[in-house]
This record gives C-alpha cells, sequence and structure tokens, in this order.
C-alpha cells in the first residue's frame, strides 16, 4: 500500500475492532484525519516502532480521564489512577495497533518487525518525529471522551 487514502479506513477498521472485541468499549471516529496534534495535556501515549520495508510507528494518545476508562473496561476492574496497569492496557493497545498496521502494510507481515510497545505520559509534552515521516492522526470517540491514533512512516 503506498498512500494514507488506502490505509485510514482499515486501521479505523482494525481500531474499532480492537476496542470493541478487547477493551469491550463501543468508539466511534470524532472527524476528519489530522496531519498534527499539538501539545499533548494529561496524556498517556502507547508506542510500538515499526522496522523493515515501512519504518515508522503506531502511537495511540488517551487524554488520563479516557486512558483510565479504557484500562478498567479492559481489564474488567475500577482503576482510578494512572499507575502501570494504566501503562500496561495503553501499551498492549499499540502493540494490537501496531499488529494490525504490520498486515496492512506487507505480505502477511513477513517483512516488518515491531518494537515492544512503550509508554510516555505527562503533564505537557509535543509527540513528533525527527525523520521525514509521512502521517496521519486519526480522532476516536469513547464514552470517556476523545483520543487520537498516530501512523507515521519514514518517506
Amino acid at each position: 500500500m503506498s498512500s494514507f487514502t488506502e490505509i485510514v479506513p482499515k486501521l479505523i477498521d482494525a481500531t474499532t475492532e480492537i476496542f470493541t472485541g478487547m477493551v469491550m468499549m463501543d468508539i466511534s471516529t470524532a472527524g476528519e484525519p489530522m496531519q498534527e496534534l499539538g501539545p499533548l495535556k494529561d496524556t498517556i501515549t502507547g508506542m510500538v516502532g515499526l522496522a523493515g520495508i515501512h519504518k515508522g510507528l503506531v502511537a495511540v494518545h488517551f487524554p488520563y480521564e479516557v486512558a483510565l476508562a479504557i484500562t478498567s473496561s479492559f481489564l474488567g476492574m475500577d482503576v482510578d489512577e494512572v499507575n502501570e496497569d494504566v501503562q500496561d492496557a495503553v501499551g498492549e493497545i499499540a502493540n494490537m495497533l501496531g499488529g494490525n498496521v504490520k498486515t496492512l502494510l506487507s505480505d502477511r507481515g513477513k517483512d516488518i518487525e515491531l518494537s515492544l510497545p512503550s509508554t510516555i505520559s505527562g503533564e505537557e509534552y509535543n509527540f513528533s518525529s525527527q525523520e521525514q515521516v509521512d502521517q496521519v492522526i486519526l480522532p476516536f470517540k469513547a464514552p470517556a471522551g476523545v483520543f487520537h491514533v498516530e501512523l507515521e512512516l519514514e518517506r
């Protein structure tokens, strides 16, 4: 696949399937694809790197309130603070999205490797690549608020 035009609908479907099937939460798109987010405030980001025929990353950005609701639903227990459980849940969601993107971009995912998932969080930070990348940011609405899924691929 050479363009985000082909990838975006499949990435929306993959995100929706992960949330419906694994997180047990209904989500919907919350607007048109974006090119940049600006500063992230009180947010946790989960990300997975891509290496091989395509290099880049998949990231998911959850405001704390959304991350707590998603983690609570994912684990089936109340979570009321951003802790290791939230980091693990956000990382796992990024990992599942990364696996889907890997399959979308290559022949059964054989020629792309994924990094281990990692998370970052903070009161305010910017999330941007140092490389020349093509990127798309998809806004989604969950019951607790809006979150974003980001795909960056080196040119």
